[in-house]
C-alpha cells in the first residue's frame, strides 16, 4: 500500500517520514541516488511497522540550497517563508543576511528577520542600526528573546512552511524550544573564545507548531554560496533594484560601470543604500 507523507527528518541516506495521520516512518530510498530534504512530499511504501522505502518525490514548489564551483548543498523543499535568525549576541554576519534573502527572494519566498535575545539591552541599539536598511526595504523584524517570550513569532508562522537560517550561536534552537515544546532540540552555551555559537543542530528537522504550519530548522550556517543564480537573477533579488531593472541604455548593463546606469544614479542619488550596492557587486563578481 503507497502512503503519502513529509520528509521531516534526515541522516544520511535514511529519512523520518511523516504520514497524514502524525505517525512516522524511517524509511531509505530506492536506488542509490538520494537527494531528498525536509519538506520533500514523497510516496512510501510500508515495509514493517515503523519502516518503508520511499518510491516517489512529489514535484517541488520550491527548493532552497547553496553552492559554489564544486558542489550544492540542499536546505529544505517547499518553503514558502525564510526566517533568518540573528541576535544581539553573538555578533552576526550582514553578508549572511543578504545571500539568504537573495536565495528566499529569487524564488519568491516570504522573507522575516528574527532579531534574538533582546533582553541584552546593552547590544540591541547596535543589531537594531545594523538591520535597519532591511526594515527600510520592508523587510519584517520581530524583535525577542527566545528564552522570555519566544512564542511571539507563532501567529508569523500560521500558513506557512517556515525555514529558521542563520548562523550558529543565534538562538535558533532555543526558539524551537520555545515554539514547539515536546522538540527538545539540545541547546549549549556559546563559545566565548571564538565569539561564536558551537553548532548545535547537525541535521534538519521539520516541526509542527500548530495545526496550519511546519517549522523547519537547519544546521547554523557559516558561509551561503549563490553560484547557481546568474548575474541578473541576483539583480532581480534585490528588491530596491527591481524597478530600474530594464532601464540603463544598455540592455546587457551590468551596473557596474556604465554610462546611463539606472541603478548607478540611484546609488548616486541616495536612493540606494551603498551598503546594499556593495553586496550586490560582489555577489555578482563572485559568480563571475
Amino acid at each position: 500500500m503507497r502512503l503519502a507523507g513529509t520528509v521531516v527528518a534526515a541522516y544520511g541516506r535514511q529519512y523520518r517520514i511523516e504520514l497524514a495521520d502524525g505517525t512516522t516512518l524511517l524509511c531509505v530510498p530506492r536506488g542509490k541516488k538520494s537527494e531528498l530534504v525536509c519538506g520533500d512530499r514523497v510516496t512510501v511504501q510500508r515495509t514493517s511497522p515503523d519502516q518503508g522505502v520511499i518510491g516517489a518525490l512529489d514535484t517541488r514548489r520550491t527548493l532552497l540550497y547553496r553552492s559554489d564551483n564544486f558542489k550544492q548543498k540542499l536546505i529544505a523543499a517547499n518553503v514558502t517563508q525564510v526566517i533568518i535568525v540573528v541576535a544581539t549576541e553573538p555578533s552576526f554576519s550582514d553578508e549572511l543576511i543578504t545571500r539568504c534573502i537573495v536565495a528566499a527572494e529569487s524564488q519568491d519566498i516570504q522573507v522575516l528577520i528574527v532579531l534574538n535575545k533582546c533582553d541584552l539591552s546593552e547590544r540591541l541599539a547596535a543589531a537594531t542600526a545594523a538591520l535597519a536598511p532591511y526594515e527600510k526595504l520592508g523587510y519584517r523584524i520581530v524583535r525577542l528573546s527566545a528564552r522570555q517570550n519566544g512564542t511571539l513569532l507563532l501567529p508569523c508562522l500560521a500558513g506557512h512552511t517556515s525555514l529558521l537560517i542563520g548562523q550558529s550561536g543565534m538562538g535558533k534552537s532555543t526558539l524551537i524550544n520555545a515554539l514547539v515544546p515536546g522538540a527538545a532540540a539540545p541547546t549549549r552555551e556559546i563559545s566565548q573564545a571564538l565569539h561564536t555559537g558551537k553548532h548545535t543542530t547537525t541535521h534538519a528537522s521539520l516541526y509542527r507548531p500548530s495545526a496550519d504550519s511546519a517549522l523547519i530548522d537547519s544546521p547554523g550556517l557559516t558561509e551561503f554560496g549563490l553560484h547557481h543564480l546568474s548575474s541578473e537573477e541576483i539583480a532581480h533579488a534585490f528588491i530596491e533594484l527591481r524597478p530600474l531593472l530594464g532601464h540603463c541604455r544598455f540592455r546587457n548593463c551590468r551596473h557596474d560601470h556604465e554610462p546611463d546606469c539606472g541603478v548607478l544614479a540611484a546609488v548616486c542619488h541616495g536612493d540606494i543604500d551603498p551598503r546594499r550596492y556593495a553586496a550586490f557587486r560582489s555577489l555578482c563578481a563572485e559568480i563571475g
